[in-house]
């Protein structure tokens, strides 16, 4: 995965919109164009603060499904996502949460988006809407099908879930890369906010010197000085928050702030 192609530098920082609840999830308000103005006005915030990617996922529709999402939830990124790309130049990704991987991958090739995020691309997770099972056959089957090249970030050990059974994270990352064909790892801590282990961050960077290494959580400019060194790119979402609260909507001025800080902690002392 050539990260300056795609995002024209080395070390791209992407920055989350995280929609509104969608059609038929538990806290869905029965108004889509609220849900439109809202990522409208998040991804012009993070344009203009400096990230060089978005991605976009259905966050607030938690409770998750395990697998499918609706083909409400489909239908509803896919037409978000249609009217960012309009607004905004910088590349696109999606993420479907918990683990649609096709129908990210499904949105990302009809919106010509970039990449996609999953989850859970290989083994067996224990997570709080079930076990998820990696389905990466079948979603790089899916991908040569449709014809498309969009990349595909697969998160490692994946936040706000457990292994079954004792894998060293040494053999999770490789399985990941060389049997899941993963174009990029992610990398994060326990749950959305927390940090990942640096010492897991440089063993990862080790293991996979060919292999994009994404910080997935919990990176903020308070941190970023020692945990970028040892990654290609950052995914950020809770620090660029008003007040650094999830619920709350980005705010440009901390978009800048960390943007900011991320570029003085690649420049040379």
């Amino acid at each position: 995965m050539d990260l300056t192609k795609i995002f024209q530098t080395s070390n791209p920082i992407i920055g989350v919109v995280h929609l509104l609840p969608l059609p038929t999830s538990s806290r869905w308000g029965s108004n889509l164009q609220t849900v439109i103005a809202r990522a409208e006005r998040e991804a012009t915030a993070l344009a203009s603060g400096g990230v060089h990617g978005i991605m976009v996922e259905n966050f607030f529709d938690a409770p998750f499904t395990k697998d499918r999402v609706d083909p409400a939830v489909v239908s509803a990124m896919s037409l978000i996502i249609d009217r960012l790309k309009n607004l905004v130049t910088l590349p696109i990704g999606v993420n479907v949460l918990r683990n649609d991987a096709q129908s990210a991958l499904a949105i990302a090739s009809c919106t010509d988006s970039a990449f996609i995020r999953v989850n859970v691309l290989t083994g067996v997770m224990a997570t709080d809407q079930g076990l998820i099972e990696g389905k990466a056959h079948e979603l790089l089957r899916y991908r040569r099908e449709l014809g498309t090249d969009v990349k595909i970030l697969a998160d490692v050990l994946v936040k706000h879930a457990h292994p079954l059974g004792h894998q060293p994270l040494a053999a999770t990352i490789k399985d990941t890369i060389e049997r899941g064909l993963a174009d990029a790892i992610i990398l994060s801590g326990p749950t959305t906010g927390t940090p990942p282990d640096i010492e897991e961050l440089k063993l990862a960077s080790q293991l996979a010197p060919e292999t994009p290494v994404f910080i997935g959580s919990g990176a903020s400019w308070h941190n970023i000085s020692n945990l970028l060194p040892h990654a290609d790119g950052i995914i950020v979402a809770s620090t660029l928050k008003r007040h650094g609260q999830i619920e709350q909507p980005i705010d440009p001025n901390r978009v800048s702030q960390f943007v900011e800080a991320a570029q003085r902690s690649l420049t040379p002392n």
